[in-house]
């Protein structure tokens, strides 16, 4: 059982880290209130389309040894 959790725990830190700078251009620019409403809710949306398991909240610090 541990060792299926490592497995997704892995698989959600590659997709963490692949996505990573794409999700805080995404976050920056819909934080961002000089930009007009149009443009934040369109990266607001493309930060939704975004995969679950590519957020940095999902991946878990597990022991890999125990």
């Amino acid at each position: 059982m541990s060792e299926k959790r490592n497995i997704r725990d892995h698989k959600r830190r590659l997709l963490a880290t692949k996505y990573e700078l794409r999700r805080k251009l995404y976050k920056a620019f819909c934080q961002d209130p000089d930009l007009p409403s149009d443009m934040r809710d369109k990266h607001r949306y493309k930060l939704s389309k975004l995969p679950r398991n590519s957020s940095f909240a999902r991946v878990r610090n597990r022991c890999i040894s125990t």
